[in-house]
C-alpha cells in the first residue's frame, strides 16, 4: 500500500498576525480545521506536525493524540529559512512514499479536495513527479513597469474570456523526498497543477482575511442548519 505523510508546518511566531495558528477561528484554535479533514481523509496514512509552538503541542495532546509531533530544531525557526528546507528535515523524521504538505492556514480545504488531489497525482505518477495546488485566475494584470502580461488593451475583451492564468495557492504540494532533497524544492522537474477554487483555497495572512474566512463559516454553518431544517 502506498504510503502518503501529510506534512503541516506551523511556527510559534507569526509576522502580520500574532499567533494565527493557534488564533481562534469559528470557535476553535485555526490549526484545528485542518488537522480535522485530514483526519478525515482516507488515503491520508499518518499527519505530522513541524512546530515549535508550546500550545500548538499542547492543543494536538489533548484534542489530535494521533498526529505524530516534530519539534523544530531552533536553527530552522528564523523568519528567512525557506521552506524546503523544513521540509527536507521533517521528511527525514518520518518515511513515506509521498508526501502533502498543506497549511494550518487553508482552513476551507475540503477533505474531498484533498482525496481528489492524491487521487489525481497518483494516476498520473510517474508521467508528473509533484503537484501544486493552484487557483484560476482570469483577470488583467500588469507587471511593475505597466505592461501588460495576459492581455492586449487594444482589445479589450471581456474578463471571462481571457486565457487564464494559475496562482500557486499553498493549498496543496505532494512530492517525494528524493525530488525534494534532489532538486532543494517540493516542485520535481514535471510538476503537477491542481486546480481548486478561490473560496475554498483562501489563504489567512492578515486580519482581513480572517473576517472573510470567519464570515464564509458561518455561512456554511447556516446553509448546513437549512438543509437539516428541510429534511424535518
Amino acid at each position: 500500500m502506498t504510503k502518503i505523510v501529510a506534512l503541516v508546518p506551523m511556527r510559534h511566531h507569526s509576522q502580520r498576525v500574532p499567533g494565527k495558528n493557534y488564533r481562534l477561528l469559528a470557535g476553535k484554535p485555526l490549526f484545528y480545521h485542518i488537522m480535522h479533514n485530514l483526519q478525515a481523509c482516507p488515503e491520508i496514512q499518518e499527519i505530522v506536525v513541524d512546530t515549535d509552538s508550546q500550545p500548538i503541542m499542547d492543543g494536538l495532546r489533548k484534542k489530535f493524540p494521533s498526529v505524530r509531533i516534530v519539534e523544530r530544531p531552533s536553527h530552522l525557526r528564523a523568519d528567512t529559512i525557506p521552506m524546503n528546507e523544513i521540509l527536507a528535515y521533517d521528511t527525514s523524521q518520518v518515511e513515506a512514499d509521498f508526501y502533502l504538505q498543506t497549511h494550518s492556514t487553508n482552513p476551507l480545504l475540503r477533505v474531498e479536495t484533498l482525496s481528489k488531489a492524491i487521487q489525481t497525482f497518483l494516476a498520473n505518477y510517474p508521467a508528473y513527479d509533484s503537484m501544486f495546488g493552484v487557483t484560476r485566475r482570469q483577470v488583467r494584470l500588469w507587471d511593475q513597469l505597466g505592461r501588460a502580461i495576459n492581455h492586449n488593451p487594444a482589445i479589450l475583451l471581456q474578463t471571462q474570456d481571457l486565457p487564464p492564468v494559475y496562482e500557486e495557492n499553498s493549498c496543496i504540494y505532494i512530492f517525494t523526498r528524493q525530488n525534494l532533497l534532489a532538486r532543494r524544492n517540493r516542485l520535481g522537474e514535471r510538476p503537477m497543477m491542481f486546480d481548486i477554487g478561490a473560496a475554498e483555497a483562501w489563504d489567512i495572512d492578515n486580519e482581513l482575511d480572517f473576517k472573510i474566512v470567519e464570515l464564509l463559516f458561518k455561512e456554511q454553518a447556516e446553509e448546513q442548519k437549512s438543509r437539516i431544517e428541510s429534511r424535518e
